[in-house]
Order: structure tokens, then sequence, then C-alpha cells
């Protein structure tokens, strides 16, 4: 919400600076995003009115003109705008002056021709990016007068960030009633005047959506003359809050909202046939919006409609056909109460941004629009003339909102505050934010005004006055409390260990939103069990996760597309999913694509693979000291050759693999990508270790090489291995392995390494012959494994 300084203070002047009146609006809650000044900064610029006007005799998009300044003596200024003619009255900047970027204005000469200055348009002053011509101004502007001090430039705009509870501060009454009721001042509010009807002209209104249009008011006024120049003042105070001026019909319309909050709209009143309808679009429709754009409707808009033909988009914009030009001369005004909930997002939906659906669909108050109606009334009289018609009003008193009455305690109050406000205070606090207070022995009876939908409970009145005493102002006193230092078990790894490991092995933490879109749940296969949400944002957050791996893999495209080749992240969080009830889930998920190492000298140029992967998550895995496998999975998003599920205690505890080349062409990712995807706490958990003595006496060491069938894991012929030599197996693990010649197809040739070792003596050859005979030979019955040079 923008808003001049002085205009503001029209409403409300507290004797305090600039900088002491943004400063309490940030502290009431409405915080200001910045102050900019009114115009740029320029000097020696004045009205003045050029006088006579004839072609440059050597350019053809050149005029001389004869201007008067004001200072007795007329000027010739060399001019190009297209606007410029004999009787307008404009800016012009004197010799000497020095106007925004420093550009000073010196004597000179335009293809031979004396210039004694610049005529100026709106973008050479830094009041508006319109560079269309030179300012017009009106016909009574005083000629030498500054133009500054004319159009009362020595202001500035209050841009405030609104919260979405303060609805009723999207106009200057609500911000200035804030600003009266913290000061102790009153609110000066303009003087609103019931109008004399003139003539019995109406339309009828018929609600056939009543719930989604409980209050609809509409005004004829004929025989207007919009060709007028809306005033000045009107203007400037549309320009500072970010409107343009059109012509004051629709100035009128945009100024009311901007001053009480009430979005309105005139209809040229020629256009309407029978009588005006406030009803439901039906789907697969078409509508023409005021500024050409064709849209197609469905059954979720609310329509504004004639007998023939639908008028405008309820709360959002007019429709091009019913609209209002310069040249119209009969209008029909309507001032409506539209349910917040029906307009919310659809102007998003249709790809636009009005400030009345703003305002809609946040809430505005329903008690409004007659005061609008009238305001609107007075000040088109008061600029174009006309005839005006009687207020017809249809309503549907059950779904209007009601004023809403709280009872606050002052035991409540000082409960939740931590300390006394004076009953007195209370009161006033209360009376002057527009409320009704009756005053009881220990508590306050109060109605809301209908503007302030966010007051529904106590604790919203605890915070009005709170926000009006001053967070700066409450008491301060010395806490006390014992301090006690959680400590974790020493068997339970903290999140943070995990996330420091991580961090050596290269990765980066992520954090991603717990939505997504149910196409990326979708291209993963993962959509089961998943919960849609009520009212989503947009459709790309309208799905809680099931798991990390979409909104990741959106993170490393977006990584990727930036000239990051190389990315390893992790990111922990909860994913979601309902079976009976809905099931959290606190997830660990580790990515990684590109290059193994980063450019060095000294380095290998590889890429990542499947096997760097398992290694890093083998490190966080030997923290739990138990035992863990890897079993074969068959998950759709990961790759079928490159994917395994992980067990700890035999108990799947997550999944590793390289995600589903497909896929990765689907997202747009054109490197291999390989993550893992465990639940958190299943490698929190670990044993205390214990103290074993080191063995005094050597290992021994023993290679096997054999032929196995291609579909036999390395994890299955170690669980046998495993089983004959647990007690003293020192280490396992695959030094060599061959496919081609002379191997059979489908199978291939292993070689692993075996380190034996025994606390209480040395291996001897025939023991350790033994054990290996036993070991060999279950390898050949139950995995049917041929052992090479036997």
């Amino acid at each position: 919400m923008k808003i001049s300084e002085n205009w503001l203070r029209e409403w409300v002047n507290p004797n305090i600076t600039s900088d002491e009146l943004v400063e309490q609006l940030t502290m009431l809650g409405l915080e200001v995003d910045d102050v900019l000044p009114a115009a740029g900064d320029f000097s020696h610029v004045v009205v003045a009115e050029i006088v006579s006007i004839e072609k440059h005799p050597d350019a053809d998009k050149l005029n001389i003109c004869q201007v008067d300044s004001g200072n007795g003596e007329l000027l010739q200024v060399v001019c190009g705008a297209p606007n410029a003619r004999a009787g307008l009255k404009s800016a012009l900047a004197m010799i000497g002056a020095v106007l925004p970027g420093n550009f000073k204005i010196k004597k000179s000469k335009l293809r031979g021709q004396e210039s004694n200055g610049m005529m100026c348009s709106d973008v050479e002053l830094g009041l508006s990016d319109d560079h269309s011509g030179i300012m017009e101004l009106p016909v009574d502007a005083p000629v030498g007068m500054d133009i500054r001090e004319y159009l009362a430039l020595n202001d500035k705009i209050i841009d405030i960030d609104l919260t979405p509870n303060r609805a009723d501060c999207f106009c200057a009454k609500g911000i200035a009633i804030d600003v009266a009721c913290l000061n102790n001042l009153q609110v000066n509010s303009p003087a609103i005047q019931q109008v004399t009807v003139d003539t019995e002209v109406k339309f009828e209104v018929k609600l056939t959506a009543k719930k989604q249009s409980p209050r609809y008011l509409c005004r004829v006024i004929n025989n207007i003359d919009n060709s007028k120049t809306t005033p000045i003042w009107m203007q400037e105070k549309l320009r500072l809050s970010g409107i343009r001026s059109i012509h004051p019909v629709v100035d009128v319309t945009n100024y009311v909202m901007l001053e009480l909050g009430q979005p309105m709209h005139g209809f040229d009143k020629s256009t309407i046939k029978g009588q005006i309808e406030v009803k439901m679009a039906a789907k697969g429709e078409k509508f023409t919006l005021l500024d050409g754009k064709e849209v197609s409707l469905d059954k979720n808009y609310l329509m504004i409609a004639d007998s023939e033909n639908y008028l405008a988009i309820a709360g959002v914009m007019g429709g091009l056909n019913s609209g209002c030009s310069d040249t119209t001369t009969d209008i029909v005004l309507e001032s409506a109460y539209f349910d917040p909930a029906t307009i919310m997002g659809k102007s998003r939906d249709l790809g636009i941004f009005t400030e009345s659906a703003l305002r809609f669909e946040r809430g505005v108050d329903p008690y409004l629009q007659e005061t609008a109606m009238n305001r609107a009334t007075q000040l088109i009289l008061e600029i174009c003339g006309g005839e005006v018609g009687q207020i017809v009003e249809a309503k549907a008193e059950e779904f209007i909102p009601q004023a809403t009455q709280i009872t606050l305690t002052a035991e409540k109050l000082k409960r939740v505050l931590g300390f006394d406000v004076e009953k007195q205070q209370v009161t006033n606090i209360l009376t002057g934010l527009q409320m009704q207070v009756v005053e009881k022995v220990d508590s306050w009876l109060v109605t809301a005004p209908t503007s302030r939908f966010d007051m529904a409970i106590e604790e919203d009145l605890i915070e009005e006055v709170v926000r009006i005493v001053g967070y700066d102002n409450m008491p301060s006193s010395n806490l006390f409390g014992e301090s006690v230092i959680m400590q974790l078990p020493e068997a339970i790894i903290s999140t943070n260990h995990i996330k420091t490991q991580l961090t050596t092995l290269g990765y980066t933490e992520a954090i991603n939103y717990s939505f997504v879109s149910q196409k990326q749940l979708d291209e993963l296969n993962i959509a089961n069990g998943s919960i849609p949400l009520k009212n989503p944002l947009t459709e790309e957050f309208a799905i809680m996760r099931t798991s990390m791996l979409p909104s990741m893999l959106q993170t490393v495209k977006y990584n990727l597309r930036r000239q990051n080749d190389s990315v390893k992240l992790f990111e922990t969080g909860t994913v979601f999913h309902k079976e009976n009830d809905i099931i959290e889930d606190e997830k660990i998920l580790v990515i990684a694509t590109g290059k193994r190492h980063l450019e060095h000298w000294g380095m290998t140029d590889e890429n990542v693979d499947f096997f760097d992967l398992k290694g890093d998550l083998e490190s966080l895995l030997s923290n739990t000291k138990s035992d863990y496998s890897f079993t074969k999975s068959t998950l759709d998003f990961l790759h079928p050759g490159r994917q395994a599920s992980v067990l700890i205690d035999g108990k799947e505890i997550g999944t590793i693999g390289q995600i589903h080349p497909e896929i990765c062409r689907k997202i747009g990712i054109k490197k291999p990508v390989y993550a893992f995807e465990l639940t958190l706490n299943s490698i929190k958990k670990t044993t205390i270790p214990n103290f074993v003595n080191i063995s005094k006496f050597p290992s021994v060491r023993r290679d096997i090489a054999m032929i196995v069938d291609k579909s036999i894991s390395y994890q299955q012929i170690k669980e046998i291995i495993t089983q004959y030599t647990h007690n003293c197996l020192k280490d396992i693990f695959v030094f060599d392995e061959y496919h081609g010649e002379s191997i059979d197809q489908g199978k291939r040739s292993l070689a692993i390494g075996i380190v034996l070792q025994q606390n209480n003596s040395t291996f001897e050859d025939k023991e350790v012959d033994k054990l290996m005979e036993k070991m060999v030979s279950s390898l050949k019955v139950n995995l049917g494994v041929e052992i090479r040079g036997q």
C-alpha cells in the first residue's frame, strides 16, 4: 500500500517528523518497506503557457514556441513534443534549472533556433514513466508558480508492506485510525453529503449468487461530462499511490478505493440491457476483460451480468464492452461486498493483478458500500456534473458478516502481557481503534468494527492493546529460570554430527519446501499415499512430499543450469504419507552428480559413480556399529541395474541408486545422478564402544578367486564367508572383478581377500585350511560358485 505523507496528514497530523511517523507505522505493525520522494530532485521549473507555436524551418518534428513564464516577457523555446499547442499550460525548466540526474538547462540553439529553456514531460521531472509528451496542466494553473509548489511535490511516498490480516489498512482511513489512536488524536474524515436525487431512472438488481455477493448497490448518474480533466490534486494522490489517471469516472472510483477502502466500478449505462444480475459463470464461457484480454471462465467465477451479456468479473475487472470512456455521458456506479473466498486467487488464475481483487480477497467492510457510493457520487458531480438516480440495493442479510463481540478480561490481559495496563488506557485504546466498548468491573465487552476481520478472539484485542502501548514501552524485568543443559544419550548420534560428517565429505546442505506438485510425484511414481493440500498456494506446491527426491532433483537441475557442473547436496526433513492416519517420517537424502574431484592437476578427471555414493553411505552406516547390508531393489525411479535397498540388522531403512536416465531426461538433467534416502532415526542409533585388547598375534590372509553367476551379489558371498569366520574375520574385500574372454556368458570372476586373526593364539595353516575348506564347500553348495585353480 502506497500513500503520500501529505494525504495521510490530511486525515491525522501528529506533531512529529517524517522519520518519526515512519517509525510509528512500523511499530504499529504496518511495516514501512520504503520511503520515496514524490518527484525527482529538480529546481527552477515553473508553470508556463504556450502562447503561440510555429513549425521549425529546418526540422519537421520540432516547433518554435513562444512561452509565457510569468516574468513579463515571452520566451522562445524549441520543443518536439507532439502535444505542444497554443494555450497549453505545462512545466518549463528555466535557464539555470537543474533536472534529475544533475541535468543543467542552458541557453542553446537547436537547428539554428534559440531555445531559452525546456518544456518538460513527466519522466524528465521524475514523476512517472510517461514520455509521450510534455505535461498538460489544468487551464487554471497559475503561470509562473513553481511546479513543486503547485503540485505539492515536496512530499514523500510511504510504501507499507501490509500483513494479510490488515485488509482495513489498504486505504488512507485505515492507516489514519491507527496513527490517530497512537497519538491520541481525532481522525479528520472527509465530509460526505447526501446528494439530491434528480432522476427516477434505475436498474433493478437480482442476486442469484447470494452467498458469494450478499450486498450489491448501484446508482445511475446521467448527463455527466467525462471529458473534463480530473483535478490535479486527485491526479497527484493517485499517482503517488501508484495509479495512473485515466478520466474522471475511473479516477473517482480509484480515489474512493484508496480513501475509504471500497473498490468500485463504473459501467457505461448505454451498454446495459434489462436488469443487473449477480451470478456464477458456466464452465467454458468466454469473456473479454477491460484490457482486451479474452479469458475462459468456469463455475467458480462470480459475474456481473445484464439480461444478455456479462459486464464484469466481480471484484476483479470489468468487461471491454461495458467500460466507460471520456465520451461516456451516462454511467451506472457499482459498490458491492463480495465474499473474500469467492474472489481469492481469481486474478492470479487469470494472470492479471488488480487493486480491487487485492482488497476484495483480503476482505472489505460489508457495511461501507453506501458511504462509498455517496462519496463517489459527490466527487463525480463536483467534477463532471450530472443527474443522480436513487441507490438500488440488493442484499441477503443471512450471508452478510456481522460485527464480532469479544469479552476481554483484565486477568487474561495481564497474564498474556506480563504487566498491568491501566483500565482507562485499555478503554481509550480500543475506543480509539473505532471499537464499541462497554466497560465492566474486571472486563470489557468489545464490538469490533466490521472492517476488522482479524478481530475474533480475546488474544486479538490483547495484541491491539500492546500495539498502541508500544512494544518499546513494555516494562522490562529480569527473568529467572534454571538452565538445564540437555545432553543426548551416548548411544544416540546427533543430526548435527551427521550433517558435519557429510559436509566433510564435500556435500552442501540444501533446504527445500515440503510441498511438491502432483506431476513431480507422478514422474517418479511415488504418489501413492500422498496428501493433497486443501488450499494450495499454487499447483507446484499442492501435495505434501512423500520423498525429498522430487524437490532435490529440481535443485540439482537449477544448479546445473547455472554452470555448477558438480553438485553434491544433502537434506534432512520430514516426508508425509497416509495409510489409515497421516504418518510423518524424518528422512535424510544425499545426492551427487558431476565430477568426483574438483579440477586439479593431480586428480583424475572422472565422474561420480554408484560406488562413490555407496562409500559415503557406508561412512554414515559405520557410525551405527550395526550390521548393515544391501539387497537388490526394483524401484521404478531408479536405474534397474544400479539400485539397492539398505538394511540394518535385516530391516530396510532406505534405498540407494542411480536416478533412472529417462526420468532425468524428462526433468532436463543430462548427467547421471546418484542418490540415497534413509530413515534418519535408523542411522542415529549406535552402541557404546567397549574396550577390546589389540591382538598380539599375526593376521593371516587368504585369497579366493571364483567364477559366479552375474545374478549372485557380493553381499550373498560375504554373508556365507562371515558365517564361517565371524569370530576371527578382521576384513573382507573384493580386489578384482573380471568378465570377458575365457569367462562364460552370464558369469563373472571375483577375487576376494579375507583377513583372519585370533586374539588368543596364532593361526596355524591347518586351522586356516580347514576353515577355508568349509567356507568354499558352502559357497559351492549354496551359490554354485566355481573356485578357480581347482
